[in-house]
């Protein structure tokens, strides 16, 4: 299905509404910045407006996967320096920033970024609080907070160093400057490069995918993952072994193995 016919059309949101959610079929959402004129600087209001829609999309059980996106020329520009330059060190700490990030962070529904033009700083940081991201041919990723004498403070000096190790890390941190897609995607940032006017079909499709599979599965492959990264490998494998243990008692588990041997197309009902 196309993005056109989504279940909640785009002229339902208000005029001045900074995130649009499109509950498409499949079970796919579809999360769209919509700050053009600040190209998509993510100010308190906007965050917060992430907040609400990511804590509704993950009590939505028609929801499977959610694809989340920028604009064709931004993806997001980073923190609104107008709300940061003025602010003191414990207006900055009660802001709670983690707080308004977590449900974002803690999703269990597979999330993936869909990443056209520039995400720097924060943009940046929000793609990496994806589980997938997917970059146009024309996307770039910084995080250029050191130019402006501060440092990433959304999670961009611990996730990018987990996701590009420690050197290149270090030389995005360091000097502030931009990789291309491409170079991003060498790195292991992003997933995978597409034409930029292919972008968004392909991340929905890849959506789809993922919106098909048994979403329990789905959901207790993305804990263990998220989990395990930074726990030793042996309680890693404990965890992997408790999920996987605990996968065999679903309806899904029954339905995908008799959809297998009975050779036709598996209902997963997450249940």
């Amino acid at each position: 299905m196309s993005i056109e016919n989504p279940l909640v059309a785009p002229g339902a949101a208000e005029p001045g509404t900074q995130v649009l959610v499109q509950i498409l079929d499949d079970g796919v959402a579809l999360v769209r910045l919509n700050r053009p004129e600040a190209a998509n600087a993510l100010s308190l209001s906007l965050q917060a407006a992430l907040s609400q829609a990511f804590t509704d999309l993950s009590a939505n059980e028609a929801v499977r996967a959610i694809v989340l996106t920028g604009g064709d020329k931004v993806f997001a520009a980073g923190g609104d320096i107008k709300t940061l330059e003025g602010a003191g060190p414990i207006e900055i700490m009660r802001r709670h920033t983690e707080r308004v990030w977590a449900p974002i962070e803690r999703c269990p529904k597979p999330i993936i970024a869909a990443v056209c033009g520039y995400a720097f700083g924060g943009g940046a940081e929000l793609a990496m609080h994806c589980d997938i991201i997917l970059a146009g041919e024309g996307a770039s990723f910084s995080q250029p907070e050191i130019r402006i004498g501060i440092m990433p403070g959304i999670g961009g000096t611990q996730r990018l160093v987990r996701a590009v190790g420690k050197f290149n890390a270090m030389r995005m941190l360091l000097t502030g400057k931009a990789v291309s897609a491409q170079e991003a995607c060498a790195m292991g940032l992003v997933s995978q490069v597409f034409p930029d006017a292919q972008l968004l079909d392909e991340a929905l499709k890849m959506a789809r995918q993922i919106a098909a599979m048994p979403p329990l599965a789905a959901m207790q492959i993305k804990e263990v993952v998220l989990a395990g990264v930074d726990a030793s490998l042996e309680t890693a494998l404990m965890l992997e072994r408790k999920a996987n243990q605990l996968l065999f008692a679903t309806r899904d588990q029954k339905e995908g193995m008799q959809a297998f041997i009975e050779k036709r197309k598996a209902q997963f009902e997450g249940r």
